[in-house]
C-alpha cells in the first residue's frame, strides 16, 4: 500500500494541478469577453471527452510497458508501436475537434457563438495530436514506475499554460491580448512542452536511456494487440462522458437552481475521483511480475491494496470537505439557497464517488492483466441502464433521484468490475515457467 501510495501521489498533483489550470483559462477568458467564453465551452464539449480517450486509450500501454520493465530490447518495440496507436488515437481525436464548428451548426449553437471560434478548434485540433504522444510517453513512464518524472513533466507544461493563458489572452500593458486564440495557444504550447519533457525523461531516466526511441517501422500486429487493451478503455471514457452529460440534460430540466447545483456536486466528484485514477494507474506496475509468473494470489492482492488506498483516500478527502464545507462551497456560489441544496445532496455525492474510486481500482486491475472488454460490456450496461433512466427519475423524484441512481449504478459497476477481475485473473496461465534451480 506504501508503494501505491508513493506512486499515487505525484500523479494525483499532476492531475489536480491540470484542472486548476484549466479553471484560470474560464476565468481569464470570462473576463476578456463573454462571447469567448462562450465558443471555448462548446470547443471543450468535444475536446474534453477526445483527451479523455485519448488518455484512455494509451493507457493500454501500460502493462506491456511493466511487463517488460528490465528488458530493453522487448521495451522499445511496445514503445514504438504504443507511439503509432497514440499517433492514430490522436489524429482521430483531432478531426473530432476541427469539426466543432460543424458539429456546432448541426447542434443548433447559435451563429453569434460560432463566429467566435475562429482558428481555436484548429489550434486545439494541434494539441490533442500532441497529447496523444505525450500521453504515450507517460504511460510508459508509469509502467516503469516513475511517477515522478511525470509530475515534473506535467507541473512544468501546466505552469506555462498557466502563465501563457494570463499573457495572451487578456493583454498586458498597452496590448490587448489575442483572446480565444491566445487560450489555444497556451494550450498548444503546453501540451507540447509536457510531451517533450515527458519523452525527454524516457530517454534520460529510465532503462531506455541511451537508446533510439524513433518510431521506426510500424509493426500492425503488435499495434493491435496494444490497441485491444487500450480501445476499450478510450470507449468506456466516451460511454462516461456521455451519460454524465445525460445526467446534466436532466438535472437542468428539472430548473437553473437544479443544474447549478449538479455543476457544483459534480466539481466536487472530479476532485475526489482523481485520487482514485492516480491510485489505479499506480497499481498497474505493481501486477507485471505476478501476470508474467500467473501469482493469482499476488495480483489480488495488489488490486486490493489499491482499492484500501483508494477508499483510504477519497475518504480522508471527503472528510476534509465535510469539514471545510462552507468555504468549498463558497468558492462555487455565494447564493444561500444553493448553497444549502449542495450540503443536503452532500451524503449521495460522497457515496457516489467512493464506489466510483472502488469500480475503478478494478477496472485498473483489469488493464493490469490485459482484459479491458469486460470492463467495457459492464460500462456499457451500468451506464446505458442509467442513461434510459435519468430523465424519467429526474422528473419523478428530482436532483435527490437523479444522484440516487447513480449511486446505485456505481455500485453495479464495483460489483461488475471486481467479478470481472477476480474471474479474469483466476484464469491466468504463467506467461513462462521459472526454471527450479533459479
Amino acid at each position: 500500500m506504501w508503494r501505491i501510495v508513493g506512486a499515487a501521489l505525484p500523479l494525483y498533483l499532476t492531475m489536480i494541478a491540470s484542472s486548476a489550470a484549466a479553471l484560470v483559462d474560464t476565468a481569464v477568458l470570462g473576463r476578456h469577453a463573454t462571447g469567448s467564453l462562450a465558443a471555448f465551452a462548446v470547443t471543450l464539449a468535444v475536446f474534453s471527452p477526445a483527451t479523455a480517450a485519448v488518455s484512455g486509450a494509451m493507457r493500454g500501454v501500460m502493462p506491456f510497458v511493466s511487463a517488460h520493465k528490465d528488458d530493453v530490447d522487448a521495451l522499445l518495440p511496445v514503445l514504438r508501436n504504443g507511439m503509432w496507436l497514440g499517433i492514430f488515437v490522436g489524429l482521430l481525436g483531432a478531426v473530432a475537434v476541427g469539426a466543432v464548428p460543424v458539429i456546432g451548426s448541426i447542434g443548433g449553437v447559435p451563429e453569434t457563438t460560432l463566429d467566435e471560434l475562429g482558428v481555436f478548434p484548429y489550434i486545439l485540433a494541434c494539441a490533442v495530436v500532441m497529447m496523444s504522444i505525450g500521453a504515450t510517453a507517460t504511460s510508459a513512464l508509469v509502467g516503469l514506475g516513475k511517477g515522478k518524472a511525470v509530475m515534473r513533466s506535467g507541473l512544468t507544461g501546466t505552469a506555462a499554460a498557466v502563465v501563457l493563458s494570463l499573457l495572451l489572452v487578456g493583454g498586458f500593458g498597452s496590448w490587448d491580448g489575442l483572446g480565444l486564440p491566445g487560450a489555444g495557444i497556451a494550450m498548444l504550447t503546453s501540451s507540447t512542452i509536457n510531451a517533450s519533457l515527458a519523452h525527454f525523461q524516457l530517454r534520460r531516466n529510465t532503462v531506455l536511456a541511451g537508446r533510439p526511441l524513433g518510431l521506426g517501422r510500424p509493426r500492425p500486429h503488435e499495434v493491435l494487440r496494444i490497441a485491444r487493451v487500450g480501445i476499450p478503455l478510450a470507449a468506456t471514457v466516451l460511454i462516461k462522458f456521455a451519460v454524465l452529460g445525460v445526467l446534466a440534460f436532466s438535472a437542468a430540466r428539472a430548473g437553473t437552481d437544479s443544474a447549478a447545483v449538479h455543476s457544483i456536486a459534480l466539481s466536487l466528484v472530479n476532485l475526489m475521483f482523481t485520487a482514485a485514477v492516480a491510485v489505479g494507474q499506480a497499481t498497474v506496475p505493481l501486477m507485471a511480475d505476478p501476470v508474467k509468473s500467473g501469482d493469482v494470489l499476488e495480483i489480488r492482492r495488489s488490486a486490493l491494496a489499491g482499492v484500501g488506498v483508494a477508499v483510504c483516500a477519497v475518504s480522508a478527502l471527503a472528510a476534509l470537505l465535510a469539514l471545510a464545507r462552507d468555504p468549498m462551497i463558497s468558492v462555487f456560489t455565494h447564493d444561500s439557497d444553493l448553497h444549502d441544496q449542495v450540503l443536503d445532496l452532500l451524503p449521495l455525492v460522497l457515496l457516489a464517488v467512493l464506489a466510483d474510486a472502488i469500480q475503478a481500482v478494478f477496472g485498473f486491475g483489469l488493464i493490469g492483466i490485459k482484459r479491458t472488454v469486460p470492463s467495457l460490456a459492464t460500462f456499457a450496461l451500468c451506464y446505458g441502464v442509467l442513461a434510459l433512466a435519468a430523465v424519467p427519475v429526474g422528473n419523478a423524484g428530482g436532483l435527490h433521484a437523479l444522484w440516487f441512481s447513480l449511486v446505485v449504478a456505481n455500485l453495479l459497476l464495483v460489483a461488475g468490475q471486481a467479478y470481472f477481475f477476480y474471474a479474469r485473473s483466476g484464469s491466468l496461465r504463467a506467461a513462462e515457467q521459472v526454471p527450479a534451480s533459479a
